[in-house]
This record gives C-alpha cells, structure tokens and sequence, in this order.
C-alpha cells in the first residue's frame, strides 16, 4: 500500500472514530472536528470513484479528477490489452 494511500486510510478512521474532547484541552491539540466533504461520481465503465476531502469539492475539481481517473484507468487497459 503507498504511504499517501496508508496516510487517507489512517485519517479516514481517525475521523470515523474521533476521539474523546476534553474540558482542560487546549487549541491544536487536534480534537477539533473538522467537516470531511465527500463526492461519488460515476466513472465510464461502470466505476465509481468516491472522493473525500477536508476542504470543499467543487464540481468543476470533482470533474477534473475524475477525468484524470478515466485516463489513468483507460491507459492502463490498453497496457493489459497488448
């Protein structure tokens, strides 16, 4: 598994299990629940690509990674098709 993908992984499940806040804690001490922002779009073929950030998904960002995706996964057909 690549670090970038360990590293969504591990923020993934830090955000699905948060942990308890205390009274005495103090600012950035991490416990501040941040809004995770989450697109699903559809890929040709049959795919879907589940896209999930911290930071706000415009539909314009959503389209542009998603056709990036295409690309990536049409290329590697063609690849496995030789």
């Amino acid at each position: 598994m690549s670090a970038t993908k360990e590293a969504m992984v591990r923020e993934f499940a830090r955000f699905q299990n948060p942990q308890e806040t205390r009274e005495d804690a103090g600012s950035g001490d991490g416990l501040d629940e941040s809004e995770l922002h989450r697109e699903e779009i559809e890929l040709p073929d049959g795919g879907q690509l589940v896209l999930t950030d911290i930071e706000g998904i415009t539909p314009e960002r959503a389209e542009k990674t998603a056709a990036r995706i295409a690309r990536i996964l049409n290329s590697k057909e063609r690849v496995h098709q030789r």
